[in-house]
């Protein structure tokens, strides 16, 4: 294991998206914040999902793993596409980089900005309304996986896309209906029952549910089957993302 190329790489993705900081991190936290404000007002006190918390309160969670999963998609799925499109991807091919390496220093890129932006958002939702924390840690590793998850997906994507327009694609028709039918306004329980049956196959609802327990101990599934269905997806991501990059799946020729 080549762990200063590991570092070198992912030092470089770290800086890509911290001097555009503007962009990639404050836009976010003030778009996150922008959904609170309308429907925290809009729906307080008309709406109680769980019994002593409020609908702001309930809302916040899910704003924040939203924001953070759907950055570090943003993360890989961004850096892979402009390598390619430019053709500054030849500089992190030629190197003795093996696919794993690659792997390691694009996901710890995406999951340090997922981490950025949902600290964020959760520092200034903090002066509009107090959240309960039930345990910091299962909070901590919620995070971590919906965002080393979503990294390994905007990897996949970035390879497999070809143009800037097929990034906009799979985020506009997966990521961000998967994640707005995930139980990010609302719990499923108050879904009709063919829709909530549907939503237990949506992976992005464990990673918003179980996130959800950390703070008030309270959720729509065990928070154990929210760990292993997420441990799941994260593993199957991985094992496919490392062998798309060990065969260079559209990048040796892009």
């Amino acid at each position: 294991m080549n762990w200063i190329a590991c570092y070198t790489l992912f030092k470089k993705e770290v800086l890509r998206w911290v001097k555009v900081w503007l962009q990639t991190v404050l836009a976010p936290v003030v778009t996150a914040l922008l959904y609170l404000l309308v429907f925290g007002h809009v729906l307080e006190g008309r709406v109680e999902v769980f019994e002593g918390v409020s609908y702001t309160q309930f809302l916040i969670p899910g704003l924040l793993m939203m924001t953070v999963i759907q950055n570090a998609f943003a993360n890989t799925s961004s850096s892979l596409i402009q390598s390619k499109v430019m053709g500054s991807i030849i500089f992190i091919l030629l190197p003795p980089f093996s696919a794993l390496e690659m792997f390691l220093a694009y996901i710890g890129a995406a999951v340090m900005r997922g981490l950025a932006v949902g600290t964020g958002v959760f520092a200034l939702a903090f002066f509009y309304a107090h959240v309960p924390i039930y345990n910091f840690f299962i909070i901590l590793v919620f995070a971590i996986l919906g965002s080393y998850t979503l990294g390994a997906l905007g990897l996949i994507a970035g390879m497999w896309a070809e143009k800037f327009d097929q990034i906009a694609a799979f985020q506009s028709f997966l990521i961000v209906p998967l994640t707005f039918l995930s139980g990010v306004f609302y719990s499923i329980n108050s879904l009709p029952p063919l829709w909530a049956s549907l939503s237990h196959w949506n992976p992005f609802f464990y990673m918003i549910d179980g996130f959800r327990y950390g703070f008030f101990g309270q959720s729509d599934q065990p928070v154990l089957v929210s760990l292993s269905a997420m441990l799941l997806a994260a593993a199957v991501l991985t094992v496919i993302c490392v062998s798309m990059l060990s065969k260079g799946y559209k990048l040796r020729d892009a």
